[in-house]
Parts: structure tokens; C-alpha cells; sequence
């Protein structure tokens, strides 16, 4: 049980807690690299799932992307892995010659088994993200005092301490808050390592610190974006300098139940944070702020929308930095941003915070003139193609729910829009409420909305029911929404697929469907049904 207590001084938070017993302390027991590359597991053995991974042997639980890195991390460590995961056949694996080949004696592969009586002989279980805690009695484990580590965790363990850790989570936005901090820090020739949940493991920056050494690191810092999948196994040394929750709505609820729980993943983010480093939070989100008191650290609080943090203007063109840890200070002008949108211009304020949060020596000047170069990630508010009708194509597929595309449309205050809404909708409660109601408003500024797929019928009648008071055409398909989309447009307007849905009705990912949109904006032939 940790009890906490939270104290107000000067306009800075500091949020204190007594840790059970049973927590590990903050980075305590990190290995320098010169103490990494004495193999600091060999002999001991680790389980790894595709999804989790165990020492004594290390056991590592599933074997997908992260877990099959945090093999190769235990293995370059010096461990004995046990690699468990339920999919008797994972391609992925006979691509890899580490998985494929018999030859190493220190990996086992348990693929569409599973002995729990040989989990619990791990020294270190290590769990990919994609892993279910009802799944292999995890949750029980946990609870009885196992060793049961999240794959970002344990690669953590690997990150010398001088290195800078810079954390981002929220339900939307955090891919490119990541990409725009890590950018920043690009430019200004510190190098970084970014990954985590936006694609690459941070297992493998353990595995580039090991090979480099102390005398030659390869990174100053390390920029992550956090899943709440990778925070529900509370953290043991996982220490962010510079951590930040920017928003938090419903989501996941089918995995972590309801808000609080999903929150509460979000905020372990700051569970062992000290005063000299950065929490930080949406200004006037009093439930998030309780969410971070029950954290039970001790970090420093900066906000998003107030200082100490970071303060926008009206039009935010302009955004004001106080950072409370350093009392380092900043004035950026947004207006020189290429990127589409107010809340990228409030994305590339956030990020300079966290950036200057980190306490890296930036200068705002060099911050500055790196803000022109920017580039947002694909299917995020990306502008794709500008027809001979004069008409914008912009492709948000990566909004995926409600407040992901209430963002998008609301940073377009110039550009009016047809705007394309659909796939499966996320039903908010027992009612089959899906929530639509929230975008009338910011839609009354646009040209029109074309809804599609599964949902389109139930999208169109929730926005009509809350009074929608511009047109609304429903298709079955995003192919035929395009069509109707393009007879609708005039120019100089935009035709924005944000479709505040998932895409698993038509398309194997937002990526997928992303993808297809732009083939039909710029007219190209796709094999996409």
C-alpha cells in the first residue's frame, strides 16, 4: 500500500509518497557499461513469452516485436532464456537466425506451451506488452512478490545513469510529441535514441549502449513513448529526468476496465521521479492530478497550458516556457511550424519543454530555428496531396477515436473541410453510446461530413440526433466516401479522412487505411478492396 501526501509551494507540486518495501528504488542497481559488458545474468535464466521473460534463466512471455528484443538483451547480458509464446507459428521468428538456428545453448523456444510450474522457477520474468496479466497467472504472480518486469523496464535496467530519460504517454498525441522531442534534440547535434511503443524497443538501446561502452555512449538521451500496456506491471527502476501524461479519455477500457485504471498505468510514469525532475500534467485536469498523487512520486510538476510548464497564446502562435527543476526560461514563435494544425503547434510547445526539461545545455535560439524543420509522422494530420481542383488532401487515419479527431478539426480553424468519419466505433457504455455528439460543434465550421463503414449508420444518426447543422452523406466504404467527398469539395477546401474509429472493419491497421487514402487522393491504382 503506498500512502502520499501532496504539498503546494510557489506554484510547484511536489508529490510525495512513503514506497512499500517490496518497490525497487528508483535506477538503484543500474549497470555502468563497462560492468553491462561483464554479462552481469551469465548463468542465471530468463522466460521470455513474445510478451514476458523470466531470469534465473530470464523467461520472456510473448515474442512479438518487444519480446523478441528483450531475448536478445538477456542473451547479450549473459542470461539462459526461456522464450514462451502461445502461437505454435510466429513467421518472425524463422526470418531471425538468433530464433531460427539450434546452435545457441543458452535460448530454449516453448512455442504453443505452456508450464506454469516453469515460470515460477524464472529468476526474471519479462512480459511483452501485448500480454494479458490474466494470461499466464501473471496477475497472481505479481501479487505473490514474483520477479515480473515489463520489457521496458527491464531493458532500462541496461541505460547508464547519466543518460537522460525522456518519457511521453496520453491517449492522443504522444507518437508525435516523441517525434518532435527527439527531432529537436536531432538538431541541435544531441544525439537520441527514441522509441518504446512508437516502433523500436527500448531493449535495443540497452543493446547499443552494451556494444559501444563507456568510453563511446551512443546516446545522451533516450526518448520514449510509453503504452499504458507497457506501464499495468508497476515499475521497479524505470526512472524518467523528464516524464509527461498528456491527456488522458477513454480507451482500452476492454483491457484496463475502467478510466482510473487506465489512468492509473499512465501515471506510473512518475512512480520513482525525485524532485530535481519533471512531472508533467494538463493544467486543471483535477481527476489526472489525483491520479498522479497515487503514483507515489516525487517528481516536480510543470503544466501544459500554465507556468510553471508551458503557456500558449490565444492563437498558439507563441508558446512560454518556465521550467520550475532549472528555472531555465523560453519564448518560441510557432507561426515559423510547417506542420498542418493548432494542436501541432501546441505539440511542438510541449516538446520543447520536455527538451529543455531534460536539462541538456539547449539553447532556445537553436530550438528556434529548428522549429521550421519538424515533420509530422505519417497518418497524423498529414498533408498527402493538392489536386488540380485546388483541394488539400489530409490523412489523419492515425485518429482512432473521438478526441483524436476533436484535436484535428479543431487545429483547422482556416481551412474549411469534408471531412470523412468511420470504421468501428469505440461504444463508450452499456447504452451503446459512441460519442459523436462531442464533434458537432467543431464541425459546424466545415463543408460537410461523409460517414463509412460499419459504424457509418450510427455515426450519421449520433451526429444528426446531437445537431449537426451542416450536411452528412453516408457510404459503405472509404472508397465510396471519397467519391461523394470529391463532388462535395470546393476549392480551396480540404477533404480530411479523421475517422475517430478503429480500422479493423476494412483495413489490418490505421496505417493500412492511411495508406489507402493517399493512393486515392492522388489517384493510384491499390489492390485494397
Amino acid at each position: 500500500m503506498v500512502s502520499c501526501v501532496s504539498m503546494l509551494s510557489f506554484g510547484t507540486i511536489h508529490i510525495k509518497a512513503r514506497i512499500s518495501q517490496l518497490s525497487v528504488s528508483s535506477r538503484a542497481g543500474f549497470l555502468e557499461p563497462e560492468e553491462e559488458a561483464e554479462k552481469d545474468l551469465k548463468g542465471q535464466s530468463v522466460t521470455v513469452d513474445v510478451g514476458l521473460s523470466v531470469m534465473r534463466f530470464r523467461m520472456v512471455l510473448g515474442l512479438g516485436v518487444s519480446g523478441r528484443a528483450a531475448v536478445k538483451l538477456a542473451l547479450a547480458r549473459g542470461a539462459n532464456v526461456v522464450a514462451i509464446d502461445q502461437n505454435k507459428h510466429i513467421p518472425e521468428l524463422q526470418e531471425d537466425p538468433l530464433f531460427s538456428s539450434s546452435n545457441n545453448e543458452r535460448l530454449r523456444l516453448e512455442l504453443g506451451v505452456f508450464d506454469k510450474d516453469h515460470v515460477r522457477k524464472a529468476d526474471k520474468i519479462i512480459v511483452s506488452p501485448g500480454i494479458f496479466l490474466e494470461r499466464y497467472e501473471l496477475r497472481e504472480l505479481i501479487q505473490m512478490g514474483y520477479p515480473v518486469f515489463s520489457e521496458l523496464d527491464f531493458a532500462s535496467e541496461n541505460l547508464p545513469r547519466a543518460t537522460k530519460i525522456i518519457a511521453v504517454t496520453g491517449t492522443n498525441g504522444k507518437s508525435t510529441v516523441t517525434s518532435f522531442t527527439a527531432q529537436m534534440l536531432s538538431h541541435a547535434g544531441i544525439p537520441c535514441f527514441m522509441g518504446g511503443n512508437i516502433g523500436v524497443p527500448l531493449s535495443y538501446a540497452g543493446l547499443a549502449f552494451m556494444e559501444s561502452g563507456r568510453r563511446d555512449p551512443p546516446f545522451q538521451a533516450v526518448v520514449v513513448e510509453v503504452s499504458s500496456y507497457q506501464m499495468e506491471i508497476n515499475p521497479r527502476t524505470f526512472k524518467p529526468s523528464v516524464a509527461v501524461v498528456l491527456n488522458l479519455t477513454p480507451d482500452h477500457l476492454e483491457r484496463h476496465k475502467t478510466l482510473e485504471n487506465y489512468g492509473l498505468c499512465k501515471c506510473r510514469l512518475f512512480s520513482h521521479m525525485s524532485p530535481s525532475q519533471l512531472a508533467v500534467i494538463p493544467a486543471g485536469d483535477s481527476f489526472l492530478q489525483g491520479l498522479v498523487i497515487q503514483s507515489g512520486g516525487e517528481g516536480t510538476i510543470g503544466w501544459l497550458g500554465s507556468l510553471p510548464g508551458v503557456q500558449f497564446n490565444g492563437a498558439g502562435s507563441a508558446a512560454q516556457i518556465f521550467v520550475p527543476t532549472t528555472s531555465f526560461e523560453a519564448h518560441l514563435d510557432l507561426t515559423t511550424l510547417k506542420t498542418t494544425g493548432v494542436h501541432n503547434a501546441q505539440n511542438a510547445g510541449t516538446a520543447a519543454l520536455l527538451a529543455f526539461g531534460a536539462d541538456l545545455g539547449l539553447d532556445e535560439s537553436v530550438v528556434q530555428a529548428g522549429l521550421p524543420k519538424l515533420k509530422s509522422l505519417p497518418h497524423r494530420m498529414q498533408v498527402v496531396w493538392r489536386d488540380d481542383k485546388n483541394v488539400l488532401w489530409i490523412n489523419d487515419s492515425k485518429a482512432t477515436n473521438v478526441h483524436a479527431t476533436y484535436t484535428g478539426l479543431k487545429g483547422l480553424t482556416n481551412q474549411k473541410s469534408v471531412v470523412l468519419l468511420g470504421g468501428l466505433a469505440k461504444v463508450l457504455d452499456e447504452n451503446g453510446n459512441i460519442g459523436f455528439g462531442k464533434l458537432v460543434d467543431v464541425l459546424c465550421s466545415h463543408r460537410a461530413v461523409v460517414s463509412f463503414g460499419a459504424f457509418g449508420g450510427k455515426i450519421k444518426k449520433d451526429l444528426e440526433t446531437n445537431g449537426l447543422a451542416i450536411p452528412c452523406f453516408q457510404t459503405t466504404s472509404l472508397v465510396e466516401a471519397v467519391e461523394v467527398a470529391k463532388t462535395i469539395a470546393q476549392p480551396g477546401d480540404a477533404i480530411l479522412l479523421s475517422p475517430a474509429c478503429a480500422s479493423f472493419d476494412g483495413f489490418s491497421n490505421f496505417e493500412q487505411r492511411g495508406q489507402f487514402f493517399v493512393a486515392l487522393a492522388r489517384g493510384e491504382d491499390s489492390s485494397l478492396k
